[in-house]
């Protein structure tokens, strides 16, 4: 081509910022189009009692060559394995005794491990209506547990629900093992799509000093090199059958909520999932019935955090005095589970159990007084719903989040409803499933139902009908590789893969010749 193509991203996440950072590396001219006033999309922080929290992924799943890990360690991110004493709270509200949550815990993580392998193994006979929640209570009635400790068993397993964002009730165990990168299991062998098959054992670091960093050394490139257009909500995207007869013309057409166009010579649409379900309509020509098939099949979570900050960490003192007057010595709990409680009320027929994690526990520069709670499917929606449209710095936002998660908090070793050291000091959650851009939820996941969950992946990656015939791409953490479905490695490689794409089409740069050219790196993060 006489002058550089023209390529436009939409989307200024760590997908579209990846790919732009390609593709200009490559040769290209790249603009990208963002609806929000920033860079980042779901990574972004928020300041709370003086310390930044993430309000999207708080974690990076998998070592080795994982690529966010090897930023993390280049940016001295700080990361952090939270293992140490976990405790459970019974149905009752009492502390489940060591022995017996150690007891029910190895019981979740191995048959977690063991439905990782079965639907590995079996996928092509697993009924579609099964979901991982039968699969636990099969394995349940196996053991010669009693009944109460099945109970337990039940309401712990139900918490798997925090890692793919819905209940368990509703997620596929046919295509359980697309779950697999969330787990940190050891029974990971993945065929990766760029002509790699790997064993991938994966270990799971929460990011304590947030993601700031990593984002800001995946954007820099992007943010030097190429044009980026804030404010620029994408509302309809024109991308006809290519004129063979004119190769060079471009091709697609972009309008913005304001009315502006842009044109390219091909266009990479790292829109999220949700935001792609919602938004069919604004493809012309309407998109093939391949793509939609695989859009409207896939799902999508509705993961939600909230954070609430103390003046200290009353749970961490190593004798704590409870609210029925007595005193015993406790270990600190880094994550605690809240099995379905009794001693609150709640709407009937949702799921109410929670989970929390200490931040406190963190390393001592990025530790602090914080809880962070994991709510997922119907119970989420809930809660978002109560705070939707209230001001975060109004006392009705404020009570309306303490009057859910006190019954929780208050459970925990050390609560003193008359110490003002238990009293929240600031609290914020997220509402993911509020933000359009966002896709109105939180990352993709499977759900009963699915017949062809893995070629629904592969047919957006390859972008049946669109990508040649169209000029037309898709990335994002839904068209990830399968063992990074869902995180934020997988947005990361999918833009790659992107950007690989349209460069081998463009004939451009290395990638042109299956390669990827990438100086940002040490050589050990490399691909």
């Amino acid at each position: 081509m006489a002058s550089k193509p023209h390529v436009g991203v939409i989307g200024a996440g760590l997908s579209g910022l990846r790919c732009a950072d390609i593709l200009v590396q490559n040769g290209a001219r790249v603009t990208i189009l963002e609806a929000r006033d920033r860079v980042g999309g779901r990574v972004h922080q928020d300041e709370l009692g003086g310390h930044l929290v993430d309000l999207g992924p708080n974690w990076i799943h998998g070592t080795g060559e994982n690529p966010i890990l090897t930023i993390a360690h280049a940016t001295e991110t700080v990361v952090h394995d939270p293992e140490g004493h976990n405790i459970l709270i019974s149905r009752d509200g009492q502390l489940v005794s060591e022995e017996v949550a150690s007891k029910i815990s190895e019981f979740m993580w191995t048959t977690v491990g063991e439905a990782f392998e079965y639907s590995n193994a079996h996928g092509d006979i697993i009924p579609p209506e099964r979901s991982l929640y039968d699969y636990f209570q099969e394995k349940l009635e196996q053991t010669q547990f009693s009944q109460t400790e099945k109970q337990m068993c039940l309401d712990s397993c139900r918490l798997w629900g925090a890692y793919v964002g819905d209940p368990i009730e509703r997620q596929s165990l046919k295509f359980f093992r697309l779950e697999e990168c969330v787990d940190g299991s050891e029974y990971c062998l993945i065929l990766y799509q760029c002509d790699e098959s790997a064993n991938i054992f994966i270990d799971n670091y929460f990011v304590a000093s947030t993601y700031k960093r990593i984002l800001a050394h995946v954007a820099k490139s992007a943010q030097t090199h190429v044009d980026i257009q804030l404010n620029r909500p994408v509302v309809r995207i024109e991308a006809p059958p290519r004129d063979s007869s004119d190769p060079g013309q471009h091709q697609v057409t972009l309008s913005t909520a304001a009315g502006e166009q842009y044109t390219f010579d091909e266009v990479v649409v790292t829109c999220p999932l949700g935001w792609l379900k919602r938004n069919t309509d604004a493809f012309i020509p309407p998109l093939p019935d391949r793509l939609l098939q695989a859009i409207n099949s896939i799902s999508y979570g509705r993961l939600e955090k909230a954070y609430v900050t103390f003046p200290r960490a009353f749970w961490h003192d190593t004798t704590n005095d409870n609210t029925n007057g007595s005193s015993q010595a406790t270990k600190s709990p880094v994550f605690a589970q809240f099995l379905e409680p009794s001693y609150t009320d709640y709407p009937h027929g949702i799921e109410w159990n929670q989970e929390c994690l200490s931040l406190a526990s963190l390393p001592d520069k990025t530790a602090q007084p914080t809880l962070l709670f994991y709510t997922y499917g119907p119970c989420s929606t809930y809660i978002v719903s109560k705070i939707a449209n209230l001001d975060p710095s109004s006392p009705e936002y404020k009570n309306t989040l303490i009057d859910f998660l006190k019954p929780f908090y208050a459970r925990l070793p050390g609560y003193n409803p008359t110490s003002p050291d238990c009293v929240p000091s600031e609290i914020l959650a997220t509402r993911w499933q509020t933000d359009p851009y966002a896709g109105n939820g939180s990352y993709c996941n499977f759900q009963v139902g699915l017949t062809q969950a893995d070629k629904d992946i592969e047919a957006l990656r390859s972008c049946v009908g669109v990508g040649e015939g169209r000029g037309l791409w898709f990335a994002g953490e839904h068209t990830a590789p399968f063992v990074a479905l869902g995180t934020t490695t997988g947005a990361y490689w999918s833009g790659e893969r992107a950007a690989m794409q349209v460069c081998q089409k463009l004939g451009l740069g290395s990638a042109g010749a299956n390669g990827v050219r990438d100086d940002s790196l040490p050589s050990a993060g490399r691909k």
